[in-house]
């Protein structure tokens, strides 16, 4: 029975969360929200948790009526992410470790995302579709890692969603991504948008630039804005759909998972779903608790590997911006 405590703030979401033997006893979050047109920028993200961070904190503690003595780990996100709101967070879940006494675990933001996937919907050995505002892969696991089979080769889909957005002035809140989500159910018009998958990998870069700089003559053509959000969504999800498609055929697997703030979107699941129903394959995806940034996911990776054994030395105790899903052997696998 092992009770974790994890700390997430790679991004604009801070997230705490406390689980109890696979049981989620609290999930707390804050969301750093800009004006619409403006993005996040990391010193901005960072005050933000500084501020929030020990309101979450009490939060978390008072929902899961778990006292201090009882927590057996602290966990925390080690990257990738934005450096700033990662440092600051980090140095809170130092500060709580030294001063309750407790050990210390580093958790890849990436597996904290699939472990909580798996645990919530009860996938097994499934191919990941991994999207989110700063990363997307598909991963699939194989001897003692996961292994990624394809990923951008620029920038994530959720940070073109998120830039396109901006073109368009669209809230932030609560994300940009969802507000466009929203307008693409009520698009009619398709417009062709350049499609770029090469090999197991996507590009969208260019379709980024496409958009910024047609956006205001299509407006003009008779063109509405859900026409260009709906446009963008079917383009960009059938490059994943396809990439994901391949990845499932290549690992003979029969399950796809969805994770990651994108994969809330319904449109991507239900594109992914025909493809799984054709394949005879089954799609797993959760909602906005567990597919967005949240603590909770960082909890229960890192008691997953309290549990198999391992441990950090204090002064592996840092944060790192790029850390790869394949960089962690996954030692609490027995598969």
């Amino acid at each position: 029975m092992v009770i974790a405590l994890g700390f997430e703030g790679s991004a604009n979401k801070l997230g705490i969360g406390v689980i109890k033997d696979g049981k989620i006893l609290s999930n707390c979050r804050r969301t750093y929200i800009t004006p619409p047109g403006e993005g996040f920028l990391p010193k901005e993200t960072a005050q933000h948790h500084k501020e929030n961070v020990l309101i979450v904190l009490k939060e978390a503690l008072d929902q899961s009526q778990i006292k201090p003595e009882d927590i057996d780990v602290i966990c925390y996100t080690k990257g990738p992410g934005m450096g700033a709101p990662l440092a600051t967070v980090a140095v809170v879940a130092r500060t709580v470790a030294q001063i309750w006494n407790k050990p210390l675990l580093g958790v890849n933001h990436c597996i904290g995302h699939i472990e909580m996937g798996r645990l919530i919907t009860g996938a097994n050995n499934p191919t990941v579709l991994y999207v989110s505002g700063g990363n997307t892969q598909i991963i699939a696991y194989a001897r003692k890692r996961y292994r990624i089979f394809g990923e951008t080769i620029d920038i994530a889909v959720g940070n073109c969603l998120d830039r396109f957005a901006r073109v368009l002035k669209i809230s932030n809140d609560p994300s940009p991504g969802y507000n466009i989500e929203q307008l693409a159910k009520k698009g009619s018009k398709f417009v062709p948008l350049p499609y770029c998958v090469k090999g197991m990998d996507v590009s969208f870069s260019g379709i980024l630039s496409y958009m910024e700089e047609k956006t205001e003559s299509l407006l003009k053509e008779g063109h509405t804005p859900e026409d260009l959000c709906f446009s963008l969504q079917e383009t960009i999800f059938a490059m994943l759909v396809e990439t994901t498609e391949r990845a499932l055929a290549h690992c003979n697997s029969q399950e796809v998972l969805i994770v990651g703030g994108v994969g809330c979107n319904l449109r991507l699941q239900e594109m992914m779903g025909v493809m799984c129903k054709e394949r005879d394959a089954e799609l797993f995806a959760t909602d906005e608790r567990f597919c967005i940034d949240n603590g909770i996911m960082i909890a229960h990776a890192g008691a997953e590997m309290f549990t198999a054994g391992l441990r950090m030395k204090w002064e592996d105790s840092f944060i790192t911006q790029r850390y790869r899903t394949d960089d962690v052997e996954t030692v609490w696998r027995s598969d």
